[in-house]
């Protein structure tokens, strides 16, 4: 067992921190509640860091899945947030591992030059929530492709995306063996359906800047080769997908521990209460000590989730209890913060409000907490199925 941190790695952590100071959190207030953070997101893309696991032969860095996690940690570290394009780096994972030949040399340089974007993942439905296999969305063939009809919920950043991938049924499920057959993955051309009048984008407004939407799909024509592998088969394409997303959204949850417990310490030392500083009192140290121990050991299952993923070992059971583990922490560390900073912690100019409002969506999306015990009380630990 090697627990050293190689020095690539530490690297990295100071190329990204040092971009990062250049969009302080002046920078992301201005941006409240919804306005996109372009700038960030294109130097996040010239700088190389958002194609870190596109292949060198398509332009990107062909960097390892533990490197890409410290870049998205190091990003929410920082105080930014890495929420706003961090899908990037897991979906183009479906086209690189499923994908046409055709499919990875048309898209890949491209993503990888951010000469187009792939954020929006079209999964989750309003009727279906978690429950994936009871999408209605659907792909009907025609001459020389299909045709897609539906609606998709939460798709973030679908404005401010070229491509979308897309997950849709096409053969009902009362004709398929098993309920997860049946499903297809797509790369849908979101410009032109658009400007077709055929797809509709709505923002929706929610608590935290996440640029989410629900889209509407009115007849989107999709050619035959945006079809990504095997008809029917998608559904499977996407979870394949689903371990090194829970593994780099694990990292961004440390990121804003990291962040959270470095805010807290700092305001613990300085701010002065009763003629000693606040930290001196264990009501204030001991909930700040707790939350770094908490996320300490989410971060080594970070690591070896990590690890395993690029060994080619199963590491589902890892990469979600990395996932919990971080959220769980970072909750921990966010509640840590405020409590420290008091009324102070409220106000807009101390960060801490819009930090502790994005971390908190990550016990929810992009999979809940409680499924992730459901799926480890079943598939882990053998008891029955509880869904």
């Amino acid at each position: 067992m090697d627990f050293s941190i190689p020095e690539e790695l530490d690297e990295i952590r100071t190329a990204v921190r040092e971009l990062c100071e250049q969009f302080p959190g002046e920078y992301w207030r201005e941006l409240e509640p919804d306005i996109y953070p372009e700038a960030f997101v294109n130097a996040l893309t010239e700088t190389g860091w958002l194609s870190a696991l596109i292949p060198e032969q398509y332009g990107g860095a062909g960097l390892s899945i533990t490197a890409a996690s410290v870049i998205l940690e190091e990003i929410n570290a920082s105080g930014c947030n890495s929420g706003a394009c961090h899908a990037q780096m897991y979906t183009m994972g479906t086209i690189l591992r499923h994908g046409s030949d055709e499919q990875k040399d048309t898209y890949l340089p491209k993503l990888a030059s951010g000469e187009l974007r792939l954020q929006a993942f079209g999964v989750t439905e309003p009727t279906a929530g978690s429950d994936t296999t009871k999408i209605q969305t659907t792909a009907e063939r025609v001459d020389g492709g299909y045709v897609v009809r539906g609606q998709k919920i939460w798709t973030s950043r679908a404005l401010h995306s070229d491509l979308m991938l897309l997950l849709a049924r096409t053969t009902p499920v009362d004709e398929v063996e098993k309920k997860t057959d049946g499903l297809s993955t797509f790369i849908v051309d979101m410009q032109r359906a658009v400007s077709d009048g055929a797809m509709t984008i709505n923002p929706i407004r929610t608590m935290m800047n996440h640029a989410t939407a629900e889209i509407f799909f009115d007849g989107v024509e999709v050619p035959a080769g945006a079809l990504v592998g095997e008809e029917g088969k998608g559904f499977r394409y996407i979870l394949d997908g689903m371990n090194a997303e829970r593994i780099l959204i694990a990292a961004e949850t440390i990121g804003d521990g990291r962040w959270f417990i470095d805010k807290g310490t700092r305001y613990a030392s300085e701010r002065v209460v009763f003629g000693r500083p606040i930290g001196q009192n264990q009501g204030i140290q001991f909930p700040i000590a707790e939350a770094h121990a908490a996320l300490q050991a989410a971060d080594l299952m970070r690591y070896k989730s990590a690890w395993l993923f690029e060994q080619g070992l199963p590491c589902g059971p890892e990469a979600n209890m990395a996932k919990y583990l971080g959220a769980e922490a970072a909750w921990q560390a966010a509640n840590a913060c405020l409590d420290t900073h008091g009324g102070f912690g409220f106000a807009e100019e101390y960060d801490v409000e819009r930090k502790f409002r994005e971390t908190r969506l990550y016990k929810v999306a992009p999979v809940s907490n409680n499924l992730i015990l459901a799926y480890l009380g079943q598939h882990v630990l053998g008891m029955p199925r509880s869904y």
